[in-house]
């Protein structure tokens, strides 16, 4: 089978599929939340849980030696002002995206940080996705690390997750699809032979061996929707915010894997 036929098997299938999938997804019951990792095999599980052998360790040294590297025309690090990272940021990554005064508006772990490294440290942005932002960020996420994750849906957070929640429920794409579909309505069962699991955002950012390299959530997300054929949206886009935040709240009470590791 050549490489062109796959994605046009694949395609297939999940046409298919969709058309027995129900319109309208029941929301997964709280006792019946599973980890992403219940769904990986045994080997991959078994990388994940042990540092040493865990492939996405090496984005938090690398993070580890950004939070304490000097940056800025301040010439400070983030250790000069928020001193031992696994009292300061024990808990942050669970708590991410919220809502962030005075803007108004919600921003995730990623921006946070970007935020902070602009403001304080005088320093310019990293780029969204790169090397650097991953690192510091899959750093900071492991200090979370078997924390529940706490993002409430009260307050000004309230509409931004309505909002992630109406981008999960609605179809979209050449294929028609919608997250929930798959994740809500279908988890467990298999698509092109691999168990389709809930879409738990506990252990971002994640070591994909497909990736073969640490990506964020938004990355993962950017994914599912070039998957069903529709247009993706940009890095740091609201919408992508929205849906980030929504998904966090989805998994409230589960714990922080931080890193990852999946197919």
């Amino acid at each position: 089978m050549t490489a062109a036929a796959i994605p046009m098997r694949l395609a297939a299938f999940i046409a298919a599929f969709a058309v027995v999938s129900p319109v309208f997804a029941a929301e997964i019951p709280l006792n019946e939340r599973r980890s992403d990792s219940d769904f990986i095999s045994a080997d991959t599980r078994a990388m994940q849980n042990d540092d040493s052998a865990n492939p996405g360790m090496l984005a938090v040294a690398d993070g580890e030696a950004l939070w304490n590297a000097k940056a800025g025309t301040t010439n400070k690090s983030c250790a000069d002002c928020h001193g031992d990272v696994a009292t300061s940021m024990k808990g942050v990554a669970a708590r991410y995206p919220a809502v962030v005064p005075p803007l108004g508006l919600p921003v995730d772990l990623e921006q946070r940080i970007n935020m902070s490294r602009v403001a304080d440290q005088k320093a310019t942005a990293f780029r969204i996705e790169s090397k650097e932002l991953l690192a510091l960020t899959a750093y900071i996420g492991r200090q979370s690390r078997g924390m529940p994750i706490a993002v409430k849906d009260s307050g000004p957070s309230k509409k931004f997750i309505a909002a992630g929640r109406a981008i999960f429920e609605r179809r979209q794409g050449q294929l028609d699809l919608s997250c929930a579909q798959c994740h809500d309505d279908n988890w467990g069962r298999k698509l092109a032979g691999n168990l389709i699991p809930q879409a738990q955002p506990t252990g971002y950012p994640i070591y994909r061996l497909e990736w073969q390299d640490v990506g964020s959530l938004q990355r993962r997300m950017r994914g599912c929707m070039s998957a069903i054929r529709a247009e993706p949206y940009d890095y740091g886009a609201p919408e992508l915010i929205d849906l980030e935040f929504f998904l966090m709240w989805r998994a409230r009470g589960m714990a922080v894997e931080t890193p990852a590791v999946r197919p």
